[in-house]
């Protein structure tokens, strides 16, 4: 099973971009959906989460009041609008699904038990 991230690229700071990533069935509808992102040479960290219901989204502190996660279940889709951008957010940026509650995600990724991943996808940002 695999996720499929897009929408990725080059952005100035201060631009915004918006990361779409799409589950492959509606069994996904019953799953956290979110992001993680990859700085080069550091671990993994989490970026946002959104559970299945819609009943609340889970951001990281370094992106909160930027960044902004939705779902669509209808189309299995999972979104992360990314405004107000900064050099600090260039990363590879992977989407996730979990049936797990959002608020444990960086937990359960540091010990490699989040269920499914998308490919990364770089996001560049410049001065």
């Amino acid at each position: 099973v695999q996720l499929q991230a897009s929408g990725g690229g080059m952005a100035q700071a201060g631009d915004s971009l918006r990361l779409s990533c799409a589950a492959p069935d509606s069994t996904f509808s019953s799953y956290g959906l979110g992001w993680f992102r990859q700085f080069p040479g550091k671990d993994r960290e989490f970026v946002a989460g959104i559970s299945w219901n819609l009943g609340s989204a889970v951001y990281a502190d370094s992106v909160k009041d930027r960044f902004t996660i939705s779902r669509d279940n209808a189309k299995n889709t999972v979104n992360l609008q990314m405004n107000s951008l900064k050099p600090e957010d260039t990363a590879f940026y992977y989407c996730a699904a979990d049936q797990k509650p959002i608020a444990f995600w960086p937990r359960y990724e540091a010990e490699g038990q989040i269920s499914y991943w998308g490919e990364g996808t770089l996001v560049t940002v410049s001065s």
